[in-house]
């Protein structure tokens, strides 16, 4: 019997998600509103994603079995409920659970209440507050914008004026302790109760080579992490990610969904440095390439409240790398409107593109594509994912060159192993995602 799933969004997240699913012959995969990659792989439809009614009524309309709402701001903003209350299944958490990516504040409640291990923090009001925050914990200064702000929300300088500057254009504003040692991703299946975690992937926040320049939305990523400690897996879900949701649950505001837990391994042991509430983008590439278990399976059984005992997700044995291609600009002011050649490769998922009035593929948003490569090794991955990146023209694109370098170099990997804070990248962006 085939299975019909309504994917929300329009990125590059959106399309991995559609192409997985739809790696299943037994289900046809609707994407609203989709992007000129999701409509190789499935049926695109014309629906506003933070219309909660209008995305409930298309899910009716095509009979869904399931729903997945890939970005995190209609998930903020309610369009879970929405389909929820029709009597279909989401997978993707309420309005109420959402909190948890999409308040700062909030997600720092929640880790206290539950014993997470984070970095100290201080929620500010006025400019005085942040001042004195700043004073209290010292270079270098995280500032974080406390709501959500599509990657670029977080700062962090040794340049105090800078940081009160980032800060000033803030509602409400998060001071926080830095931490030292580099970030790893882990996702986490919840189906308000069980928690079933991916392997842990790494990403790439700044837009430049070795950590230059401003934060983005993630210019590439990797899985898996051959330096990461063992048992790490085990080690977040033990101290972060259950008690995360046991709490939200004790609350009754369960969380079902993708529980996304950004992670640094500092000298002084793990710390969360933020919760997302939704599958990250570039990660969510590099991951489903390796996934060999089915997704709509696990998906839909995190929906129903069915997680319990269910087997571990199944991996394949290579390793995966995605490099993002960028537009001019990106991320201040990214250029659109830019002809895309070569990208119809296996591998390449669209993100900010779009069909011109004559049908040629174009750029349109800051991050255009995510190529992923694959091997059995993370050097031939990198190899293979710019091999692929070669073969695109975008005018004025751009990408990082040393996305997994140090993780696929025997040299640094033989230096870091069985570190905790190892060196493998320095991603001190400590940025969301």
């Amino acid at each position: 019997m085939t299975q019909t799933v309504l994917v929300i969004g329009s990125g590059g997240r959106e399309h991995a998600l559609a192409w997985a699913l739809a790696r299943d012959p037994e289900v046809a995969v609707h994407v609203a509103p989709g992007n000129p990659g999701t409509a190789s792989v499935g049926t695109n439809h014309p629906v506003d994603p933070f219309d909660g009614d209008a995305v409930a009524d298309l899910a009716v309309a095509l009979g869904a079995d399931l729903v997945v709402v890939g970005p995190e701001a209609p998930l903020v903003a309610g369009v879970a409920d929405a389909v929820r209350e029709r009597g279909i299944p989401v997978f993707g958490p309420s309005a109420e659970a959402a909190r948890l990516e999409g308040s700062k504040a909030f997600a720092k409640e929640i880790m206290e209440a539950a014993g997470v291990p984070t970095a100290d923090a201080r929620l500010c009001l006025d400019m005085g507050e942040v001042v004195a925050a700043l004073d209290e914990f010292g270079p270098p200064y995280v500032v974080k914008d406390d709501g959500l702000a599509a990657g670029k929300g977080v700062i962090v300088t040794s340049d105090r004026d800078a940081a009160i500057r980032h800060a000033a254009s803030c509602r409400r504003v998060i001071i926080e302790e830095f931490l030292d040692g580099p970030e790893v991703s882990l996702f986490a299946l919840s189906d308000g109760e069980h928690v079933l975690p991916f392997e842990p992937a790494q990403d790439f926040k700044r837009v430049g080579d070795d950590d230059a320049g401003p934060n983005t939305g993630g210019m590439g990523a990797y899985t898996p992490l051959p330096w990461a400690p063992a048992g790490l897996t085990d080690e977040v879900v033990r101290t972060v990610v259950q008690p995360t949701v046991d709490e939200l649950r004790r609350r009754g505001t369960p969380f079902v969904g993708l529980v996304y837990a950004g992670l640094a391994l500092t000298s002084r042991g793990l710390r969360v440095v933020e919760f997302n509430c939704r599958f990250g983008d570039p990660e969510t590439q590099p991951l489903l390439t390796r996934l060999e278990t089915p997704l709509y399976g696990v998906l839909h059984a995190a929906a129903t409240g069915a997680l319990g005992g269910h087997a571990p997700l199944e991996w394949g044995s290579g390793a995966a790398v995605g490099v993002v291609v960028a537009a001019s600009g990106y991320p201040e002011a990214p250029r659109t409107g830019d002809p895309i050649t070569g990208a119809d490769t296996d591998g390449v998922f669209h993100a900010g593109t779009a069909r011109d009035a004559d049908g040629r593929l174009v750029s349109a948003g800051g991050r255009v594509l995510t190529v992923v490569g694959t091997g059995a090794t993370l050097a031939e991955a990198r190899d293979a994912a710019y091999a692929k990146v070669a073969l695109i023209d975008l005018p004025g694109g751009f990408f990082r060159t040393d996305i997994a370098l140090k993780a696929a170099s025997p040299s640094d990997l033989s230096e870091s192993q069985g570190a905790l804070a190892s060196p493998v990248s320095d991603n001190s962006a400590r940025g969301e995602r």
